[in-house]
């Protein structure tokens, strides 16, 4: 793997940042803007970011999941309140079942936000909720033979501060399209990049309430002098800044593995960056709110909506103890913590 942008995906980084600074909220009182809402949603709409895992024409996606993961970093870093990565998940899962993708669809998952849900009749039979989802649809997975067909559904509800969370009914119908079954390797493969465009979401908020935790801390002064110059708040943000680095490191290889490896190595690579990203977000945030100080704990420091983005995106797919679960099955042969041979 070379972890070298090329000139056009280091173009494509420029351009989503760009993007993102310029339209996404700079204060908690911007996410109530509508009309920024709309320009921002507009904007990400008219690049084709939306479209980056449709077909290309020979089964294919369009871009590679490092692309994607650019810019759900990208967007992370500023919390912009845009659906990104759920249509584009949800476009992936349409592709790999030879349908047309619904513009600004989602996909449905059970309660716990881990795994997509599985609908085996013509109506759901427990709640569920559509997570990034941009327009009143999600696409849920039917059991059909060896595979899935991928089946939607419309759900409306609540969001939070800058993702849309649509509650979808116990009881809702479950509306039939044509399509091809899907594969385990395509619901492997899918989950990969599911757990590549969260782990670049965590690395990229991480990134965004670092920088605005230093720019705080050389501005606010105590005793006549910048908080920045003491150096429990340099050791703070210091290891906070380190645990950044290491969760962009462990994020790169899935963002690459997605198209790349086999879907179960995929997989595997996502979970590891996962388990990662997620346990390092909680403790950044929680170091920004720490070096905000009394002011942290408000409704109008921003800090509290990258903590808050944090907390989604460790939880969609699976936190840290899911990953090292399902890790310490697939790798050391454990069933429920036992490995095989030692019980």
């Amino acid at each position: 793997m070379d972890t070298r942008l090329t000139p056009e995906q280091a173009e494509l980084q420029r351009t989503a940042r760009q993007l993102a600074r310029q339209l996404g909220p700079r204060a908690v009182a911007d996410l109530d803007d509508a009309k920024r809402r709309e320009r921002l949603a507009e904007a990400v709409r008219a690049a084709g970011w939306l479209e980056l895992r449709q077909d290309r024409g020979d089964g294919g996606p369009l871009a590679s999941g490092v692309e994607a993961a650019l810019i759900a970093e990208a967007l992370g870093e500023t919390v912009a309140d845009v659906a990104f990565s759920g249509p584009v998940l949800a476009a992936d899962l349409a592709r790999r079942a030879g349908v047309s993708p619904v513009p600004g669809a989602g996909v449905a998952f059970a309660a716990d936000l881990v795994d997509p849900a599985v609908v085996s009749g013509p109506e759901t039979d427990a709640p569920l909720v559509a997570v990034d989802a941009g327009a009143a649809t999600a696409y849920v997975l039917v059991p059909e033979g060896e595979g899935h067909r991928v089946e939607t559904s419309g759900p409306s509800g609540g969001s939070d501060l800058t993702r849309a969370l649509r509650p979808i009914q116990a009881g809702a119908r479950v509306q039939p399209v044509d399509g091809s079954p899907l594969t385990r390797d395509d619901l492997d493969a899918w989950t990969a990049l599911g757990l590549a465009l969260t782990s670049a979401d965590l690395v990229g908020l991480m990134r965004g309430v670092i920088d605005a935790s230093v720019a705080y801390a050389g501005e606010r002064k105590q005793y006549g002098v910048a908080i920045g110059s003491f150096q429990a708040v340099q050791h703070l943000l210091a290891e906070a800044h380190t645990r950044m680095e290491g969760a962009a490191s462990a994020a790169a290889y899935p963002a690459w593995a997605a198209d790349a490896l086999a879907p179960d190595e995929a997989r595997a690579a996502g979970r590891v960056a996962k388990a990662y990203a997620a346990r390092a977000a909680r403790t950044v945030c929680e170091t920004a709110v720490q070096v905000h100080g009394g002011i942290g704990n408000t409704w109008d420091c921003m800090v509290h909506v990258h903590l808050r983005r944090a907390l989604l995106s460790s939880q969609w797919f699976g936190g840290d103890g899911e990953m090292l679960r399902q890790l310490e099955r697939t790798r050391l042969g454990a069933d429920l913590g036992v490995p095989h041979g030692l019980s």
